[in-house]
């Protein structure tokens, strides 16, 4: 249960003000119909994180277990740094007319704008430490709906009562913690 709860809060946090909030808040603002925008949310992710996580639970059958200790401790510290580096949202990332629907449109962007960010790279290293899939695609999951749902909902009134900045420096500090941690921690 460690590596649910460790990984929701790493992505709910990681999420706060990353591109792939800011694409929820403008397919909200958008198309007005938060059901498909949460479901492709949803789907994109689980399917998304579901590589990262077998990705990292490949990791440890071809990576001895100390060099992975420092891969991840080393991984963790430079998410850190990454967290201090806001993300925007491109000129054109939601334009256009939905081809494929509402679904479709938030399915597609949702799973490329995952592709390389933050919390995808934080599945693989979590789902390396714990050697849990499940539990981390779960957690990593579940963190990003809670990022994100309330945004689709509630729309920009959340972003202007969330300190995005005070957030982003609180996640480096856990990074950081889990970095030193996988580190020096005994193995």
């Amino acid at each position: 249960m460690e590596a649910f709860f460790v990984s929701t809060a790493i992505v709910a946090l990681a999420e706060m003000g990353d591109k792939t909030q800011l694409l929820a808040l403008v397919l909200a603002a958008r198309f007005r119909k938060p059901w498909p925008i949460v479901l492709g949310i949803l789907v994109a992710t689980l399917a998304n994180h579901g590589l990262a996580g077998a990705v990292g639970a490949w990791v440890t059958t071809v990576v001895g277990p100390q060099v992975l200790r420092w891969i991840l401790g080393a991984s963790f510290i430079a998410m850190a740094v990454w967290m201090l580096i806001p993300d925007k949202l491109d000129e054109g990332d939601a334009d256009g007319t939905p081809r494929w629907g509402v679904f479709g449109t938030t399915l597609v962007a949702f799973f490329l704008a995952e592709m390389g960010d933050k919390t995808q790279i934080a599945t693989v290293m979590l789902a390396a430490q714990y050697n849990a899939y499940l539990w981390v695609v779960a957690g990593t999951t579940l963190g990003m709906m809670l990022a994100n749902a309330p945004v689709v909902w509630l729309g920009d009134r959340i972003t202007r009562l969330v300190p995005i900045r005070i957030v982003h420096i609180v996640s480096a500090v856990i990074f950081v913690v889990l970095g030193l941690v996988a580190i020096f921690a005994p193995a």
